[in-house]
């Protein structure tokens, strides 16, 4: 009988074994999504706009820019004002005023379309912050999981474990007072 019970706890314990196993592996399947998309990034495929809303947009948003334009601007209107009857733009500079438009015109749309694309790849980012942070509690999940079975299956292990080695000491304790009992008779008679 005590044999039955000590393979019923190897049992309860390869069955314990169980269940953490099982939890590893669903644990594993959930994040093999997450993993997969954080590994492979989606590739990205610009058009020729694309690139080169981004070159005007890294040009257009640089101090390199704002210094040639000053100078370019300062140059037009140093000739213009000096050259007298040759003056290309005389004063008022309407010609100047013109392109001055139609170049921020043409800029701002062209920037925003580099701002529009930027802020995808900022979601983008975001979404695998996101993903890093999901695939982060879906590990203390499965430590808050590996942990409770843990523990509820140690305290059940071990109070069984308990109940049948006192019951081994009382079998023993049974044993060794059988014989004392038997020689107390004896002397009675």
């Amino acid at each position: 009988m005590d044999a039955n019970k000590m393979e019923h706890l190897i049992d309860i314990e390869n069955a314990h074994l169980n269940k953490l196993h099982q939890i590893v592996t669903d644990t594993i399947n959930e994040e093999r999504l997450i993993i997969n998309n954080l590994m492979h990034p989606p590739i990205d495929m610009l058009t020729r706009g694309q690139k080169i809303s981004d070159k005007v947009a890294l040009f257009g948003g640089s101090w390199n820019f704002i210094l040639t334009f000053l100078a370019l601007l300062a140059l037009w209107i140093a000739y213009n004002s000096t050259s007298g009857v040759a003056a290309f733009d005389p004063y008022p500079y309407i010609l100047m005023n013109l392109i001055l438009s139609c170049i921020a015109a043409l800029q701002a749309p062209i920037i925003m379309m580099s701002q529009n694309r930027q802020e995808e790849k900022d979601r983008m980012r975001a979404e695998n912050d996101y993903m890093i942070n999901l695939k982060s509690e879906l590990e203390i999940r499965s430590l808050h999981q590996k942990m409770d079975l843990l523990l509820e299956e140690q305290i059940k292990t071990l109070y069984e474990t308990q109940t049948l080695q006192f019951e081994l000491l009382k079998e023993i304790k049974d044993k060794i007072d059988q014989p004392k009992q038997s020689t107390g008779n004896e002397n009675i008679d």
